[in-house]
């Protein structure tokens, strides 16, 4: 699949001084470089994610979950991502720490195929755990496991929203009641105030299986009007 690549200013906000402030993307993995990433503890990323000759992100052996230097409040990122057979992986967002585990919000990545069986809110591009889809209509448009796929995932204030290859798969409000009731019913129902924090890291999960990301490419939403 042809990957995308956002266009770079798509946003301008007014500025404190008045003038016009363009958000650009910023490449998280520019140069192949994990400098915009750190282990759960603050140190240096150094074993078992790598760049493959291509340019790709992989994760091979134990190499820990990874979370952005930075906190994000409001954003858009785009991805594309692969996943081993029988793979589990997924990216967690508005990360905070909640005594001694990082948690937040996950758009679940899997070799769906190998689990039949298991609940529809733990498929690709779900909303971990919580939601399947927001909408019965949404389209999963999964490809195979050895193909890449394209994910896109908006945070602006209490809303949250997962695409994959360009289809609306989740759109949801945290200040909802299906939001919470679908918190209480899962694993997280113990986790007061889980995926209601404002801000929070970015993390790529290590669940002991192979994954790979490219074009990794995330822009500020702060002061944006929504974007639809």
């Amino acid at each position: 699949m042809k990957s995308f690549i956002p266009v770079l200013v798509t946003c301008i906000i007014v500025g404190i001084a008045g003038h016009a402030v363009a958000q650009n993307y910023t490449n998280l993995l520019q140069d192949k470089s994990l400098r915009h990433w750190t282990l759960p503890n603050g140190n240096p990323v150094e074993e078992g994610w790598s760049f493959d000759p291509d340019g790709a992100l992989h994760l091979v052996g134990k190499g820990d979950n990874i979370l952005t230097q930075g906190e994000y409040q409001n954003f858009d990122l785009w991805f594309d991502f692969r996943i081993s057979e029988k793979g589990n992986s997924g990216i967690k967002y508005r990360v905070q720490k909640y005594e001694t585990s990082w948690l937040g919000p996950e758009y679940q990545i899997q070799d769906d195929a190998a689990f039949p069986n298991q609940e529809a809110k733990h498929n690709t591009a779900s909303l971990y755990d919580l939601v399947d889809r927001s909408n019965p209509i949404f389209e999963r448009r999964y490809l195979p496991i050895n193909d890449w796929n394209v994910g896109r995932i908006i945070v602006q204030d209490n809303r949250i929203r997962h695409w994959m290859n360009g289809n609306l798969i989740i759109d949801e409000h945290t200040e909802s009641p299906h939001f919470s009731d679908a918190v209480h019913a899962s694993k997280f129902k113990d986790t007061e105030g889980f995926g209601k924090n404002c801000s929070g890291k970015i993390m790529l999960t290590d669940h002991g299986t192979e994954v790979w990301y490219r074009n990794v490419y995330i822009r500020n939403l702060n002061g944006c009007a929504q974007v639809p």
